[in-house]
């Protein structure tokens, strides 16, 4: 199985002066949890919900969360802050016909949830993550699980 099985090709991105605001609706609004920066088509760099939400936390950000004037509820802030300031810039990527294994053993060697999938000419084609892969590791392993229950209840496969 390759990459391009699995990944998907509608993908949201940024650029690395856009606001942080636009990272923080991506991940809110479109419910995706990695962005690839690009410039000119061209992945440069990745930011996830994590790096946004390092950048808003409490620590970094005492501001973050507050009472807004003459209100009793708290609000969040996003500071005006650009996506070059939380973005990785070590970005691993893939190619669509490198095999689903390897992209999966890229993932889980370096830590990271999702991975860029880049054409021959280095442009962003489409995104792999770790939920893609799990997703058809459970249908694998769900048949393999039930294949086993026939052989053991001495079903044969027809």
């Amino acid at each position: 199985m390759r990459v391009e099985d699995l990944m998907k090709s509608k993908v949201f991105t940024v650029e690395q002066h856009d606001l942080i605001d636009r990272v923080f609706f991506l991940i809110h609004y479109e419910k995706v949890r990695h962005i690839p920066v690009v410039e000119k088509g061209k992945v440069i760099a990745i930011v996830s919900d994590r790096d946004l939400y390092k950048a808003l936390g409490p620590k970094n950000n005492s501001n973050a969360i507050e009472a807004a004037p003459g209100k009793s509820t708290a609000e969040l802030h996003v500071i005006p802050q650009k996506v070059q300031h939380i973005m990785r810039r070590r970005v691993l990527t893939v190619n669509p016909d490198t095999y689903a294994s390897e992209a999966a053993a890229i993932m889980a060697d370096n830590k990271v949830g999702a991975l860029p999938v880049v054409d021959k000419d280095s442009k962003l084609v489409g995104i792999i993550s770790a939920t893609d892969i799990l997703r058809v590791f459970s249908k694998i392993e769900k048949s393999s699980e039930k294949r086993e229950q026939r052989i053991a209840a001495g079903i044969s496969h027809t």
